[in-house]
């Protein structure tokens, strides 16, 4: 017989997300992050209490703090708006007309199913219209989204909307190839299987300027 509640943890472990946009409530930055940290930091020792762990041992009685200040201002920094990079854009002077390819941008980020480690590689795209924009602020607006609670889809989505916002061209294309330590380290805990997804938009629709931007990275799966 199959247990209800085991069939619907697994069911729960579809990555299907509800849309490309990170649901936030509408609250959620009326607190401050010294506030949001107060709390969590209470949520953690209660989480270490009842697990049993002792808190007044040295090594774990400063954790509390060590991972509330880690959510808040590290490894989910990317949900606060007024951390979102302000790319610089430039004119394209040199009418350079062929794809501009970033490639193995390391991605640190966290799966919003179990709150485990996403870590792999962006490999980000585009053809200027007219706007070309600085090399260290295509990793930046990886790296923005990658810290928030993700699943991988939406992440990749993200990162091409707003380049194609920065850039105003529909020319974008991201392909992100990670692993989950969710898949890694628990359940079934293999630790050889990596994710991959892609999101092509504009001219990377076109199967010969995608096959040109995959031979680029270098990666021989088939979309």
């Amino acid at each position: 017989m199959i247990n209800n509640e085991n069939a619907t943890d697994e069911l729960g472990e579809n990555h299907i997300g509800t849309s490309a946009e990170t649901p936030l409530r509408k609250n959620a930055f009326e607190l401050s992050d010294d506030e949001k940290i107060a709390l969590i930091k209470k949520d953690v020792e209660s989480i270490l209490n009842t697990l049993g762990m002792d808190l007044t041992d040295d090594s774990l009685k400063g954790t509390p703090n060590r991972v509330a200040k880690m959510f808040v201002k590290e490894i989910f920094g990317g949900l606060n708006p007024e951390r979102k990079p302000i790319p610089s854009t430039f004119e394209n002077k040199y009418k350079y007309g062929e794809m501009l390819v970033e490639k193995n941008i390391t991605i640190y980020s966290t799966c919003e199913h179990h709150l485990l480690p996403i870590v792999g590689r962006a490999h980000v795209a585009y053809i200027s219209s007219g706007k070309v924009v600085g090399l260290s602020k295509m990793n930046r607006i990886v790296d923005y989204y990658a810290k928030r609670p993700q699943v991988q889809e939406r992440l990749t989505i993200q990162i091409v909307e707003e380049l194609k916002k920065v850039l105003n061209t529909e020319d974008v294309a991201c392909v992100i190839d990670a692993k989950h330590l969710c898949v890694n380290s628990r359940g079934i805990r293999d630790i050889e299987s990596s994710t991959v997804t892609s999101e092509f938009s504009g001219k990377f629709k076109e199967e010969n300027v995608r096959r040109e931007f995959l031979d680029y990275i270098q990666l021989d799966t088939q979309f």
